[in-house]
């Protein structure tokens, strides 16, 4: 799951070096969503969260 997030960050950065204005700002969201995914899955492997839910 991890290498499909890591491969989808590094298109975006790829894509939003080439891109103009308009879509910049939309790859840039795409890219924060695709960070956090990452972030979340790392913490979920390591431990730090739960993902069970609280109830």
């Amino acid at each position: 799951m991890t290498n499909d997030i890591e491969r989808t960050i590094l298109e975006l950065q790829a894509e939003v070096r080439n891109a103009d204005p308009a879509e910049r700002r939309q790859i840039e969201a795409e890219l924060e969503l695709a960070l956090a995914e990452r972030e979340a899955a790392m913490a979920e492997q390591e431990g730090r969260v739960d993902s069970e839910p609280p109830f």
